[in-house]
């Protein structure tokens, strides 16, 4: 069976809290990750982003435009000093874990990211124990839930979108695990995955997710509001005026408009 590579403490005496375990124990308040091309995601790590979220079929398109699956994930690298979820999949468990060995090798930023199966069960259990943090993805029930919770993954990734897409309540998942894990003391994340617009981001993080995964785009749009548009035009208006009064003699303010 291959093992990954054992993360320590500073004094080497056993497993470290991983990059997105340490950021809750921050009190960060809920997480948005981005999905999309590196060359696209720099500029948005540089703006608050919790860290970056691939997923197979990302990955595919990638490695057509830049190249090998390892120099696309560098390339995530090389952008950020945030998490870097890299998504694997495979047959059996040892499978599992000889592909994640090659990425976690690469940087402690790596988490880790395995489709729901049974033989991604034991995958759960050997990564927990080694201090490598796991997503688990295409989650759509709560007994699915409460399996790969107990089998040590990190964060539990309910799929919204399809759901919506076949009429369903989409974070529905969302509500249940909120109220199934609300006793743990150390209970997995709850992280909204295929979030595909600023209305299920919204119920997402209103039901109680622990984070939302989306592509650059949704995240540009969520900060999109009418109201915010007219008053902060309202008040960079008066902000100019200011200025043009002659009233701000040692404030940098640009003469663009």
């Amino acid at each position: 069976m291959a093992t990954t590579a054992r993360r320590t403490t500073t004094n080497g005496t056993g497993p470290s809290l991983g990059p997105a375990e340490a950021a809750r124990r921050h009190g960060a308040g809920p997480a948005i990750w981005l999905a999309g091309d590196p060359e696209d995601l720099k500029i948005w790590m540089e703006r608050g982003a919790a860290g970056i979220v691939t997923n197979t079929v990302v990955l595919n398109q990638m490695v057509q435009k830049y190249g090998q699956v390892v120099d696309v994930v560098q390339r995530y690298l090389d952008i950020t000093d945030k998490p870097v979820v890299v998504e694997i999949d495979g047959h059996t468990t040892d499978e599992l874990l000889a592909v994640g060995e090659v990425f976690t090798r690469m940087s402690d930023q790596i988490i880790l990211k395995i489709p729901c199966t049974s033989h991604a069960l034991g995958a759960f259990r050997v990564l927990k124990a080694q201090g490598v943090e796991t997503y688990c993805t295409t989650v759509f029930s709560l007994a699915q839930a409460a399996a790969v919770a107990q089998a040590g993954v990190t964060h539990i990734l309910p799929f919204l979108e399809p759901v919506k897409d076949l009429g369903g309540d989409p974070t529905k998942l969302v509500r249940d695990c909120v109220q199934m894990f609300s006793g743990w003391e150390q209970r997995p994340y709850i992280t909204a995955a295929l979030v595909r617009s600023v209305e299920t981001a919204y119920a997402a993080l209103r039901d109680g997710a622990d984070g939302i995964i989306v592509f650059w785009p949704i995240f540009e749009e969520m900060m999109r509001h009418p109201l915010t548009d007219h008053w902060n035009q309202t008040f960079l208006d008066e902000w100019i005026a200011m200025r043009d009064a002659g009233l701000t003699q040692g404030v940098p303010i640009s003469l663009e408009h």
